[in-house]
């Protein structure tokens, strides 16, 4: 089954941590008015409650995640 296309670029957050090769984790993302949990994939352990950004989708409720940082979440301190 081909991934969903739709879910790349989608932001979630992990509430399972991911491990890397060793295995995966899940992840929330909010989706289609709801929030839909995911098997999340990535290629360096990433700790749970860490943003995530969908990278790729794997079919079957599978998707590719990378650690997310949003570049314009800034701290009031750092403008001034």
């Amino acid at each position: 089954m081909p991934g969903d296309a739709s879910l790349i670029g989608s932001i979630g957050v992990l509430v399972i941590a991911t491990r890397g090769q060793a295995g995966p984790g899940e992840v929330l993302l909010k989706i289609r008015g709801g929030t839909e949990a995911y098997i999340a994939w990535s290629a360096e352990p990433i700790a749970r409650g860490q943003t995530v950004l969908v990278i790729e989708s794997r079919g079957h409720r599978n998707v590719d995640v990378s650690a997310w940082n949003d570049p314009f979440d800034m701290e009031i301190d750092k403008l001034s």
